[in-house]
């Protein structure tokens, strides 16, 4: 277990979401256990549907167990690359952020294995009872529609782990494109058929400094009663 140097957060709510940027250049230094395990008990108090607490969260430290999933990372950032190749730049965005964005992920990419804690957040699939007789058109759209929405039990748990990473002065960032080899993350973690993986957050000490979050303003995304009406505020 890492030296103990754990003191207790100093910041508030707001100031977390408004500097907990993502932070993909980390530090190799050793975190310890104890704040990994405020940071799991902070996920965990996040909602979860029908209070199913389906969630599962694998925290690999051992450096063997990190290379592996560096591999697969590395190779889903190559995949990435590609399926970006021809992408449009945001029109909030400049080149220059653009630039610095698209260098700051290939750096993760190829450095996923200094990451002392990789962190996997996934869910255990709760069975769904078929209706019995036939099944009318709209219960097969509402169960489509409950597979598409599935990630919001995990999501809420990862952003509560973004945000009890930045109050431990932590940096880690969500990411997803371990899934494109979802079945090879499941041999190396042992994990069953019965649960899936929806991020992955690398987390240890920044090199990088925290925020501030720059986002579009409020006005220009948020809308009263009608899309087009813009939020006044």
């Amino acid at each position: 277990m890492a030296e103990s140097r754990i003191a207790e957060p100093q910041i508030g709510l707001f100031e977390a979401m408004y500097t907990a940027r993502a932070i993909r250049r980390l530090k190799s230094d050793p975190v310890p256990n104890e704040i990994i395990t405020k940071v799991l008990d902070a996920a965990i108090r996040a909602p979860s549907g029908s209070n199913n607490q389906n969630w599962v969260f694998i925290v690999v430290e051992d450096a063997a167990q990190r290379k592996k999933i560096a591999d697969i990372y590395r190779k889903g950032g190559q995949l990435l690359q590609a399926l970006y190749q021809n992408r449009e730049r945001p029109a909030h965005m400049t080149e220059k952020q653009q630039a610095r964005l698209l260098a700051s992920a290939t750096y993760l990419f190829e450095h996923m294995n200094d990451v002392p804690v990789i962190l996997l957040a996934g869910l255990k699939v709760v069975p769904m009872a078929p209706p019995s007789g036939p099944v009318p058109p709209e219960i097969m759209g509402a169960m489509k529609t409950m597979q598409r929405l599935s990630g919001s039990s995990i999501y809420p748990a990862v952003q509560n782990i973004i945000l009890a990473c930045r109050a431990f002065g932590l940096g880690t960032v969500l990411t997803t494109i371990h899934a494109f080899f979802e079945d090879e993350v499941r041999g190396i973690l042992d994990l069953p058929a019965d649960i899936q993986t929806y991020a992955l957050l690398p987390i240890g000490y920044p090199i990088d400094k925290f925020g501030p979050v720059k986002r579009i303003p409020v006005n220009q995304v948020a809308y009263l009663d009608r899309y087009g009406k813009n939020w006044p505020g």
